[in-house]
């Protein structure tokens, strides 16, 4: 417990302020002056003096309709600042390499441009295993779990036009050769919260990705294990696809991500 006696005034304000923060920021309605010194366990006129600092500074904003205070728009600004500053890769990291130690297969980093995935990051824990992909190289989006991860935010009217311009080239039997089975395979992505290439890029060769969101919640990358079929089974009991999202969502949260 901290010293109260020792604690400078100064100190003291900053610390009601940041409880004042931290209440409005988990109650988007925001509250009254009374109810938020109910709340924080401060006399009404302290209340009241730190909001109109707060509030003077574009930190929370007053509803003057319902004498209620919300968080304010200096708020955005300061993440974006933030979170312009953070780099994916560095972020993503150590959740790539966590990842790929726990399944023993690569894991991918990538992002949307045009109808293709392109390969920012890749993790090969296996010598022996390899696969036809580097750093930078492009895949299209109709056979890959990364691809099928990056669309997920569009709009359908979006969507079918993207799929519909999209070139489908059969590089297995497996491979989706349609638009149709493209936004079929995405709709399903959609419902479970991951995607699955089952052998349609390389034979014998099965990925599960996740989409990876920025803090204003939009997709902003994807992730993916692959490997052996023997190996990343998208069966619950492989346990692969719920590791993958939690990855996924780690590295979602150091964007800034808050989640639903």
């Amino acid at each position: 417990m901290p010293d109260r006696k020792n604690t400078s005034p100064v100190v003291q304000t900053l610390d009601r302020a940041l409880k004042i923060i931290e209440l409005l920021a988990v109650h988007a309605e925001g509250f009254g002056v009374t109810e938020i010194g109910k709340r924080v366990g401060l006399h009404k006129s302290t209340v009241h003096r730190l909001l109109g600092h707060l509030l003077a500074q574009g930190y929370i904003e007053k509803d003057e309709e319902r004498a209620n205070y919300t968080l304010g728009l200096k708020f955005i600004e300061l993440a974006s600042l933030r979170m312009g500053h953070v780099e994916l890769k560095t972020e993503a990291g150590p959740y790539l390499r966590k990842l790929a130690a726990q399944v023993d297969q690569p894991v991918h980093l990538a992002i949307l441009d045009g109808t293709d995935a392109v390969y920012i990051e890749k993790i090969e824990p296996r010598a022996h295993l390899r696969m036809y992909s580097q750093i930078g190289r492009r895949i299209p989006l109709s056979c890959s779990s990364l691809g099928k991860c990056l669309v997920l935010d569009l709009l359908t009217p979006e969507l079918e036009a993207l799929a519909n311009k999209m070139t489908y080239h059969p590089f297995t039997a497996k491979t989706r050769v349609t638009a149709q089975a493209f936004l079929a395979d995405v709709e399903a992505a959609r419902g479970r919260g991951w995607a699955l290439d089952d052998e349609e890029h390389e034979p014998g060769i099965r990925c599960i990705g996740a989409p990876i969101r920025d803090f204003t919640g939009r997709v902003v990358a994807a992730l993916s294990a692959s490997g052996d079929v023997a190996v990343i089974r998208p069966d619950p009991e492989a346990k692969v696809s719920a590791l993958v999202c939690e990855a996924a969502e780690a590295i979602s949260r150091r964007l800034g991500w808050l989640g639903p």
